[in-house]
């Protein structure tokens, strides 16, 4: 690679022959990482880690406990090591969440040392954030030089999603956190064939799985790839080191499922989110492949595929799929901001650098393995969220933030290096006027957020690219022209992380609770604000046979100054306070809607004619499916008295609802049906076992509209869950409870004393 002009500070390092090296001896990096340091790395670095502290430490109390399906399971691991090896949803150990529990370890570490409460449940989460940053600036660093590594760090720490899931208790923090030292560790590895380094990799991949199973297995087909094709060392020494770091990944994923699957079943809790108690089914199933093809079983709705709604697309209830999906109304804001300037720096990038040759440890090679290793993951994993049918949450896209942030700071360097070429400041000019089009769209999409924004990120963006293109074509050596160049790469880079960071810092501002979560403001056609449900290009995304995606009447939490709710009756939700869920009053649901009624985390108002499936699944006094209820002082103080001879001070249909209570009082509540309430645990036979040991002191039931009855029926003022798989369990439940007790209402919620059967003995 040559250059026109003379290198201005390039982030690139200085290239020079180097010989191959032999595969058995350790080679000196051929990477930036031998260079000197210039004076300002060190404190840019170190801004860069505070800067990412400190935003996502700024108001972390106010999401509360976040998800409380997690935020129980970890208040139960804090109590009981049981609960904490196996994931427990309660220190009764009844079920487990429907994910492995790695992820909630830290969490449930700092509980057991600091007490429950949100920072101390929320700060692990935001603490992997930091290391995650600090993971991609080595990574970039090694072979692209100090300021490729801050652009990076930068680009990801203000990606919004990402924003967003490190200040909130779900898998997807470590799970990020892991996958960028798994490719941090193969590119340490190709940089002279480590062995050690590949197996670090295997290690990682195996912790993955025990934080969000097969989605750490989704980068494994191009790295391994890579690896097998570019590690300079003979191709029998690559596939035996290929076998090594598989068997790390076995040994480190696999001890914790082949303990549970070798315990006995009696005596460990359910495996949520299974049919069969198995986690192996759990894997594959609802956690598996059933993403992929939309047959879930034990998911909403129990498992049948859905059909494509209107205009266009498969993927039903979880959104349209396609080739657009990253860009649409409700994802486009999550994470694509800088995702089109990522393509065209990863096919800029190879482009340069395809001139290496393998068996090299030049830089040029490495650099090229880099573009190769976060590229590919970027693809694999983009297609994949693009058309995947099942399960699908815009958060998910977490997962893409660091590729998008590598591929960006490693596209600018090696445009740069090479910026005296046409081609290559055309390139570098016309992303930036792209990427700031791109903000331009995006932030347009939330009426009446920050006009003065767009309009001066689409102005700037036009003339850093123009300034970009001039001062490449000035004469070499000109000062001038440096100076235009170096103001214009400046001023793009202000442009390109401007929308970001507005969307950020919304998203720090206000509260997120609840199961549904995105960044930033609330968007037309999508979703945004506090636990927003999406919207499709049709209209609104409602609650359509008992899951997420019906038309007509779906609900929208929104934060304060954004537009509220969305076509045909969205109800508003109330933003998190104190760690409780928010209880403002919902809208009007929609007539005929299949969609739930009521805003995010409050109660539900007059419910649409002729609606089916969750009415009240966002929240309310009886709590629902995707949020859980807020528990009254008194309902609170009934739980406490006498808790200490039960295994559970309650049960209630749902993991939701009973993780409410259970973090209200700090008393196990055994969440029936697990988290969808579709999971057949326990049966009746069971629970009637429990009820006559004495094990259970009340039955929570739900006073303003059920989950749903069995078959997806609504069943108001009663207590059952989902219909589906599993469905009937709770349901039957909830009818013997009904037909064999007394309810009596405890601060707004009805429950069943257990202990005091209404007539005879049940």
């Amino acid at each position: 690679m040559t250059t026109a002009v003379p290198p201005l500070d390039s982030p690139f390092p200085e290239r020079g022959p180097n010989a191959a090296t032999d595969a058995a001896t350790d080679a000196t990096p051929s990477t930036a990482a031998t260079a000197p340091r210039p004076r300002w790395e060190r404190p840019a670095h170190l801004a860069l880690l505070l800067g990412t502290a400190a935003l996502l430490l700024w108001n972390l109390s106010a999401s509360g406990y976040a998800n409380s399906f997690y935020s129980a399971a970890v208040q139960a691991g804090s109590e009981s090591w049981k609960a904490f090896f196996f994931g427990s949803s309660d220190a009764g150990n009844s079920i487990t969440v429907d994910k492995p529990p790695a992820a909630l370890w830290p969490m449930a570490l700092s509980v057991r040392l600091f007490g429950l409460g949100s920072w101390q449940i929320l700060v692990p989460q935001a603490l992997m954030g930091v290391g995650t940053t600090a993971v991609l600036y080595a990574a970039v660093r090694r072979q692209f030089g100090p300021a490729a590594a801050l652009l990076s760090g930068a680009a990801f720490a203000l990606t919004p999603v990402a924003a967003l899931m490190f200040r909130f208790n779900n898998p997807d923090a470590l799970l990020t956190l892991l996958l960028t030292v798994t490719v941090y560790c193969v590119l340490r590895a190709l940089d002279g064939a480590h062995t050690k380094w590949l197996v670090w990799a295997g290690a990682a991949i195996g912790l993955a799985f025990l934080t969000k199973t097969l989605q750490a297995f989704v980068i494994l087909p191009p790295l391994a790839l890579l690896y097998a094709v570019c590690a300079p060392t003979r191709l029998r020494r690559r596939l035996g080191q290929l076998l090594l770091a598989g068997l790390a990944m076995v040994v480190a994923g696999g001890w914790w499922v082949a303990i549970v699957e070798l315990w006995p079943a009696g005596s460990r809790p359910y495996i949520g989110g299974s049919q069969n108690n198995s986690f192996l089914e759990l894997t594959l199933g609802y956690n598996g492949l059933g993403r992929i093809s939309g047959d879930e079983v034990g998911s909403v709705g129990g498992g049948a595929r859905r059909t494509g709604g209107a205009g266009g697309g498969g993927g039903g209830g979880w959104g349209e799929t396609g080739i657009d999906r990253l860009f649409s109304a409700n994802i486009g804001g999550q994470i694509s901001w800088l995702l089109p300037a990522a393509l065209i720096m990863l096919v800029a990038g190879l482009i340069i650098t395809w001139r290496a040759r393998r068996a090299t440890d030049s830089v040029e090679s490495m650099a090229r393995a880099a573009f190769l290793a976060w590229g590919g993951c970027l693809l694999i994993t983009g297609l994949i969220f693009s058309y995947m049918q099942g399960i699908f949450h815009e958060y998910y896209t977490v997962a893409l933030a660091p590729f998008v942030a590598a591929l960006v700071g490693m596209g600018v360097a090696v445009l740069w290096e090479e910026r005296g070429s046409l081609a290559a400041s055309l390139t570098l000019s016309a992303t930036v006027a792209l990427t700031a089009w791109w903000s331009y769209v995006l932030l347009g999409r939330a009426s009446g957020y920050l006009p003065w924004l767009r309009w001066t990120v689409l102005v700037a963006g036009l003339v850093a690219a123009a300034g970009l293109l001039i001062g490449s074509r000035w004469r070499p050596g000109s000062r001038p022209g440096g100076r235009l160049l170096l103001g214009a790469a400046a001023l793009g880079v202000g442009v390109a992380l401007a929308g970001p960071l507005a969307y950020c810092l919304t998203t720090v501002d206000s509260g997120r609770s609840g199961s549904i979560v995105t960044a930033g403001p609330a968007v037309a056609g999508g979703a945004g604000g506090p636990g927003g449900m999406r919207f499709n290009r049709a209209g609104a995304e409602g609650f359509r046979d008992g899951f997420p995606g019906g038309p007509q009447g779906g609900t929208q939490g929104a934060p304060q100054g954004a537009p509220q709710g969305g076509p045909q009756g969205g109800g508003q939700g109330g933003a998190p306070q104190g760690g409780q869920p928010g209880t403002a009053p919902g809208g009007q649901g929609g007539q005929g809607g299949q969609g739930g009624q009521g805003g995010q985390g409050g109660p539900g108002a007059a419910g649409g004619a002729g609606g089916r499936g969750a009415r009240n699944a966002m929240g309310g006094p009886g709590g629902g499916l995707l949020n859980g209820t807020k528990a009254s002082a008194e309902a609170t103080a009934a739980l406490r008295a006498n808790a200490g001879s039960y295994t559970w001070a309650a049960a209630a249909v749902g993991a939701q609802n009973a993780a409410s209570y259970q973090l209200a009082s700090g008393e196990p509540v055994m969440p029936i049906g697990g988290f969808n309430g579709s999971d057949p645990s326990p049966t009746l036979a069971k629970f009637q076992e429990y009820v006559k040991a004495g094990k259970i002191h009340y039955f929570i039931g739900q006073n303003d509209g059920g989950i749903g009855g069995e078959g997806g029926q609504s069943t108001r003022g009663g207590a059952g869950g989902p219909g589906g798989p599993g469905g009937g369990t709770s349901s039957a439940i909830s009818e013997w409870v009904k037909a064999n007790f007394k309810p009596t209402t405890i601060g707004g919620a009805t429950f069943y004393d257990l202990t005091a059967p209404a007539s005879g003995t049940p």
